[in-house]
């Protein structure tokens, strides 16, 4: 009887970690598909922007988010990659970090650099 159960608790266990292969690690960043039609990641992205400019007063304009991974915590954090206008037009890459959490209505700005 015990050696019953300890192979169906090694067959269960072994079923387990090949379907948890095909999927995101719980609380891991996992890429955000379709970009560029995902509403509210690019409202996030120019809302990043927004609020890089209050701090910085550089003039940046949002063009739009290119790349993207989020990650589910108490929120969710937002890694994004945002294409943004300068002052003298030339377009260059940013890297933010976005934490939301859309129940108490917050959103921070973590980090906002250019991208390397």
């Amino acid at each position: 009887m015990r050696t019953c159960s300890l192979l169906l608790v090694a067959a269960a266990a072994a079923v387990f970690a090949i379907a948890a292969a095909d999927t995101e690690i719980l609380g891991g960043w996992g890429v955000i598909p379709d970009i560029e039609h995902a509403a509210h990641v690019q409202d996030i992205g120019a809302w990043a922007v927004a609020e890089h400019v209050k701090r910085a007063n550089d003039g940046l304009r949002f063009g739009r988010v290119v790349r993207g991974e989020e990650q589910v915590v108490a929120g969710v954090n937002y890694r994004l990659g945002i294409v943004a206008v300068n002052l003298a037009g030339q377009n260059a890459t940013y890297d933010a970090v976005v934490y939301e959490q859309i129940w108490t209505n917050t959103r921070r700005l973590i980090s906002f650099d250019r991208a390397k």
